[in-house]
This record gives structure tokens, C-alpha cells and sequence, in this order.
């Protein structure tokens, strides 16, 4: 009895069938001429699994909408997404880093350490600007 509710199941997106042109060797143009990013797009998947992981974090907190509103019913998930909506608006000025720590609070994410807290950290970032240009140019004024 499914009540019409969406399937707990992820489903795969990779496409079953992979085309590969005529042409140069599988249909893959040379590296030295195209460059390397080229030849990554037109390929598209490596491995089955690449597209189901580059989603994880999407289905994942899908799933866990699904499951809280088969449990608690329709408001348990439409108030935790009003929840997380104003997390988001939370607005410091343009130039400063956030470090979403409210968001990542309501979605269970402020005990997992990943890769996104070792290597993104604002003071190796390249795209500091000048304060006052940054602002201005957010505000539309530059």
C-alpha cells in the first residue's frame, strides 16, 4: 500500500546506452589538441557509479523528507524546509565567508568531517577582494 507517496528507492540516472561517435579511435578527440576537460565532457560517465555518488547528498536528504513525511506527516518536512530557508537568508556582507553552521546544524552535518572542511577554508581561498569594491558591485552601486 503505497498511498500514492514517492518510492524510498533511489533510482539510477545513468543512461543505459552509451553512444560512441565515428571517427578518431572510439570517438574520442586527441588530449594534446583538445585538452583534457573536452575529452571529459564528451565521454560522460567513467564508472556507473560516479553519477550516483555526484547525488548522494540530494537523495539522501530526499529520502529523509519522504521518510519523515510518511511518519509525522506533511508538516514535518514543509516546516523543516521553512527551517532551513531562513537558515539560508542569514546575510553577512559579501565579502566575508560564511560558514553555514546553522545549516549544516539542521541537517546533522556539524559532527561529519569531509572533504569540504579540510580544503575549503577561506584562508586558502584565491578570491579575496577589496572590501568596499566587493560590496558595491553587490549592491549593483559599481
Amino acid at each position: 500500500m503505497s498511498f500514492g507517496l514517492p518510492s524510498v528507492i533511489p533510482k539510477p540516472t545513468v543512461p543505459e546506452k552509451f553512444d560512441i561517435q565515428e571517427g578518431s579511435s572510439y570517438g574520442i578527440s586527441n588530449p594534446m589538441i583538445s585538452g583534457l576537460s573536452a575529452i571529459k565532457q564528451n565521454i560522460g560517465y567513467t564508472h556507473p557509479l560516479q553519477a550516483s555518488e555526484k547525488n548522494y547528498q540530494k537523495n539522501q536528504d530526499r529520502m529523509d523528507m519522504v521518510l519523515l513525511r510518511n511518519s509525522q506527516g506533511l508538516h514535518a518536512p514543509l516546516r523543516f524546509a521553512m527551517e532551513l530557508k531562513a537558515a539560508e537568508k542569514i546575510g553577512r556582507l559579501p565579502f566575508l565567508p560564511s560558514s553555514n553552521v546553522m545549516r549544516d546544524i539542521l541537517l546533522g552535518r556539524d559532527q561529519d568531517i569531509g572533504f569540504q572542511d579540510i580544503f575549503n577554508i577561506p584562508e586558502f581561498r584565491e578570491q579575496m577582494g577589496e572590501p568596499h569594491a566587493v560590496v558595491e558591485s553587490h549592491l549593483g552601486i559599481l
